[in-house]
């Protein structure tokens, strides 16, 4: 529909993987504020995105460490 009749929607989910899956464009909010945007494709390769919102870690990576990494937009 979008690309048909050029109407832009906006789309709000909880499940960053199926968001991601079906949007163009995204924006990644963090307690109300925008901390990063970008294509959903560039979006989906960023370490970041790929380990604190769908669940995908890197090799070698233990979950206790995980949780105490830094996140790179902060």
């Amino acid at each position: 529909i979008n690309r048909e009749r050029g109407t832009t929607i906006l789309l709000v989910e909880q499940n960053a993987n199926m968001a991601l899956n079906v949007a163009d464009y995204g924006y990644v909010l963090e307690n109300g504020r925008i901390v990063m945007e970008d294509a959903c494709d560039r979006l989906r390769e960023k370490e970041d995105i790929r380990e604190f919102y769908l669940g995908m870690k890197e090799a070698g990576v233990r979950g206790e460490r995980r949780w105490k990494k830094k996140k790179t937009w902060r």
